[in-house]
């Protein structure tokens, strides 16, 4: 009888043990919580060991661990060299002895114990699902390494646990005063754009319900969800009702889009509106200036372009200026790396660059190389003077990690970051026609007496700012960036002039 409680002790002991000596967890309880705190902590000691491999600006693993209090303005972390210790409010609620340093395993096992306590105090926490819990607490340890950094959670991984994916008919709206919901936007190509829907029609009913009975989120949920789902709308448009059947799907939004306005003489203008700085935006911008050879201008608009990837942005701002420096990459610790395209121009028509302080990241560095190369004149407000790019750190679990630890200079080595690129034309200055008209005689009479702030190293850029400030109307600063950029590329004298400024 002794022997088979000893046996049966011994057994229960064996099953409540951890998976190895010095685990936190115990195999027989891999899901705590609704979370499986096995792969969880496989993927904190993916993290960790990867960011040990990139320079973390003198910060070390404490500062990620630490960080995590940013979940909860109640949580205090503590990392010492011996112990890590959670305090909630005024208690000690998790404390933990330090793994030993390179023991990546263990500081992933602390980092979800200490998020399973903190999911015990925190209601918000508690109810995340595990993508979303992911997000929110790397998204907490990447702050305290790079403010600007985050974590993609893997979209695979993200179908696989919640069967969900947004989608959207593809058209927006907004109640009238009269309570009627019209269509205010439409996307190319969706289904909504198919279906012959137009921008200013009125939605009557929906699934055979008046607009009136609907609520304005019951509305927001036939326009996009999860999954695709099936509507039955009556539209009211110019030419009459009309029934149509709309059906969710994903939505593709291209990197830029080209207009070619056949209006202008002498082979028209090709206006390249930029949305990311990409490959896809390369291959497009190619291919348009393949077709439309004999263009008499080009318009780059850069107002809401963004980009991360350097050797794309190579390869769009070679098609321009050729084999010439446009950026320097410089990352933390390391020397600056020049970036040059690798083929010939394949376009010598006149340029103008339009800018605003939502031109960011790679899309700065061209901007900033059409002005050394003395390629495009600069049309619109001062760029972002958020001149970084990312290093992406694939995981184990089909995520990513993006540290914004890469500062981009111009070509020419002068600093963009936490400054930004300055117009030649200041957009928000000549809005009128009549600002406009003197501007352009000034410049023709050689009363253009400019200031080139893009040579001055020690200028202050808030006081350009405050002299070139923000266009708050974007339907304004469309008009002016429009009429502007036409009347520049149309008059060559004008273009010459400010090309020389």
């Amino acid at each position: 009888m002794r022997i088979k409680k000893f046996l049966l002790f011994l057994f229960l002991a064996l099953a409540v043990v951890p998976c190895h000596a010095d685990s936190l967890f115990f195999e027989d309880e891999p899901i705590q919580d609704g979370l499986n705190v096995f792969d969880m902590s496989a993927t904190f000691a993916d993290i960790y060991e990867k960011l040990d491999g990139v320079k973390w600006g003198g910060k070390n693993i404490n500062v990620a661990i630490e960080s995590l209090e940013n979940l909860n303005s109640n949580a205090h972390i503590a990392a010492t060299d011996d112990r890590v210790v959670l305090v909630w409010g005024d208690s000690i609620i998790a404390n933990y002895p330090r793994p030993k340093p390179g023991d990546w395993n263990g500081f992933g096992e602390i980092t979800t114990a200490l998020v399973l306590k903190l999911r015990e105090n925190d209601p918000m926490l508690h109810n995340a699902s595990t993508s979303e819990t992911y997000q929110l607490v790397v998204d907490s340890l990447m702050r305290g390494i790079d403010e600007n950094g985050r974590y993609i959670y893997s979209r695979k991984a993200e179908i696989t646990e919640d069967g969900r994916i947004l989608t959207s008919v593809g058209m927006e709206g907004a109640r009238d005063e009269r309570g009627n919901w019209r269509v205010t936007g439409i996307f190319k190509d969706s289904p909504a754009d198919t279906a012959g829907i137009r921008e200013g029609d009125l939605i009557i009913s929906v699934n055979g319900q008046d607009v009136a009975d609907l609520s304005d989120a019951d509305m927001a949920a036939v326009m996009s969800g999860f999954n695709s789902g099936t509507s039955k709308i009556k539209v009211l448009s110019p030419s009459g009702e009309k029934d149509v059947v709309l059906r969710r799907a994903t939505i593709i939004l291209a990197d830029s889009d080209i207009v070619h306005r056949s209006d202008v003489d002498d082979g028209g203008i090709l206006e390249i509106i930029v949305h990311k700085v990409s490959d896809n935006t390369a291959s497009i911008v190619n291919e348009a200036l393949a077709k439309y050879p004999d263009v008499s201008g080009i318009i780059l608009d850069l107002r809401a372009a963004t980009g991360d990837d350097e050797r794309a942005a190579a390869k769009l701002a070679g098609l321009f200026i050729g084999q010439q420096p446009v950026m320097r990459i410089v990352e933390t610790a390391k020397d600056e790396v020049e970036v040059l395209p690798g083929g010939d121009a394949v376009t010598d028509a006149p340029v103008v660059v339009l800018m605003s302080d939502m031109t960011r990241g790679t899309a700065e560095a061209l901007v900033a190389a059409f002005y050394e190369n003395e390629r495009g004149v600069l049309v619109g407000t001062p760029t972002a003077g958020s001149a970084r790019i990312a290093t992406r750190i694939n995981l184990e679990n089909g995520g990513a990690l993006e540290l914004l630890n890469k500062v981009i200079k111009t070509g020419s080595g002068r600093d963009i970051d936490g400054r930004g690129i300055f117009p030649i034309v200041c957009l928000s200055n000549i809005r009128s026609v009549s600002q406009q008209n003197a501007f352009f005689l000034n410049v023709i009479n050689n009363d253009f007496n400019s200031r080139d702030f893009n040579s001055e190293d020690d200028v202050d850029a808030d006081a350009v700012r405050r002299g070139c400030p923000v266009i708050t109307s974007g339907t304004d600063e469309d008009a002016a960036a429009a009429a502007v950029s036409a009347k520049i590329l149309t008059d060559k004298k004008l273009y010459n002039k400010l090309i020389a400024e």
